[in-house]
């Protein structure tokens, strides 16, 4: 057997190992070390790579915004800014039909800011907005679907956890990424509005009434949000305006963060401690998946693999297009049984340069992020889609009383908004570089 072969077999085992609920990181570790193990014929190179491998991933300095983002997170939560969120969109937009569904909705788009993670902002929302949509007669499956499908606003609207993995992959600047991910994030939030505008007119019984709340509440209640404002734009004002990198912006979040949830009284020495061990778990699961790609990439890289594969394609004189609608629908199927790192860590490194070989009418930077978003909106789509979905049993844990296959069929409109979306901006990339072009 080749050594490409090998690289080749190597994907079959992986996911028969993920099957049988094999963790994702020891699952791509033991493949990577294995599959090197029957290239060398020897284990001295393997024990020199893991050394190796463990050193370079783990001294990365950029590494050091994933804890930071999640800390910050971890600090939104306890500062009550959540739930000042939803109240603000619940009093401007409760009295629309779905009114609070898209509260629901806007709440996640602003807790993303300011989070950057997908299950810490579905988690954290739907403790706030579940009992309230409840309140307020919305059905379960609705109510369910809405805050599934809002979390994964968590890590489209920046900063987001995966794009920072993603920089760090294809070693693309982090900054241009998150500038690039806005316009797509604003129409994410947008079409699942729209989603739940169609759901209940399609479904009336589905939404609840709410009466219009006086205009000066309004404003008392936007008001309530200017820490989450102040947050946003020290860190994504600092970022853009270069007064610092992307990983002093993450510790100037957390620490602001952290000291809105002290003033606010969420933060004393019992919620520090959890945190910190919330953060710490997080950041070691990450971080263990981030490793086992790491050793199975390298695997990959020795096997030749991911080189004969981007030759192959390019030499076949196929579309551009053609190759990447292929690829988007690689992400959509994987995202079925896989979670949304484990994706990006495992794929990336062999559909990356197949994507940089080919021509848009981009250029190789302009091609590379425009690549990135998309990947990351069709990963996104993965949170929300069974079996796996994990923003969709996150949710569901919280509403044990809602079957999950309502919830199934609750957020197949979203799915849709999702597809109509990455059509949407895989057609036209400069929707998606506006903003990134308009700043150089």
């Amino acid at each position: 057997m080749t050594s490409v072969e090998l690289g080749a077999w190597s994907f079959v085992v992986l996911l028969a190992l993920i099957f049988i609920r094999v963790p994702i990181g020891l699952a791509m570790a033991t493949c990577g070390l294995v599959g090197a193990y029957l290239i060398y014929g020897t284990p001295v190179p393997i024990l020199n790579q893991l050394k190796h491998t463990t050193y370079t991933t783990f001294s990365n300095y950029n590494l050091s915004v994933v804890p930071l983002f999640l800390l910050m997170g971890q600090f939104a939560a306890l500062g009550g800014l959540s739930r000042s969120l939803f109240k603000a969109a619940e009093a401007w937009m409760g009295h629309w039909r779905g009114g609070v569904a898209m509260a629901a909705v806007g709440a996640c788009a602003g807790f993303g800011a300011i989070c950057g993670s997908s299950l810490a902002t579905a988690a954290t929302m739907g403790q706030v907005a579940l009992p309230e949509l409840r309140r307020a007669g919305y059905s379960g499956a609705l109510s369910t679907a809405c805050l599934a499908a809002g979390g994964t606003l968590g890590i489209l609207i920046p900063p987001s956890v995966v794009l920072v993995i993603y920089a760090i992959l294809t070693e693309q600047n982090i900054a241009k990424l998150f500038l690039a991910a806005f316009i797509p994030g604003i129409l994410a939030a947008v079409g699942y509005v729209i989603a739940i505008s169609v759901y209940v007119r399609v479904k009336p019984a589905s939404a609840g009434a709410m009466a219009p709340v006086p205009l000066a509440e309004r404003w008392k209640a936007l008001g309530s949000t200017w820490p989450v404002i102040i947050i946003f734009l020290a860190v994504v004002g600092g970022i853009y305006s270069g007064l610092f990198t992307p990983t002093e912006g993450a510790a100037v979040g957390a620490f602001g963060t952290g000291l809105t949830a002290w003033l606010s009284g969420g933060l004393h020495a019992k919620t520090l401690r959890e945190a910190i061990y919330g953060t710490a778990t997080a950041t070691g699961m990450i971080f263990m998946i981030v490793l086992g790609a790491g050793l199975y990439n390298t695997f990959l890289a020795l096997s030749q693999l991911p080189q004969e594969m981007a030759q192959w394609v390019i030499g076949q004189g196929l579309s551009p297009w053609l190759v990447l609608a292929v690829i988007l629908i690689a992400y959509l199927l994987l995202g079925c049984v896989m979670d949304s790192l484990s994706m990006i860590l495992l794929t990336i490194p062999i559909f990356f340069p197949m994507i940089m070989g080919l021509d848009f009418g981009l250029t190789p930077e302009e091609t590379a992020i425009w690549f990135g978003i998309l990947v990351l909106i069709v990963v996104e789509v993965g949170l929300i889609t069974p079996p796996v979905g994990m923003n969709l049993f996150v949710i569901n844990h919280m509403a044990r009383d809602v079957p999950m296959t309502a919830t199934y069929r609750a957020v197949a409109p979203f799915v849709v908004s999702d597809l109509v979306r990455t059509a949407i901006l895989a057609a036209f990339p400069a929707i998606t570089l506006f903003a990134l072009r308009l700043t150089s």
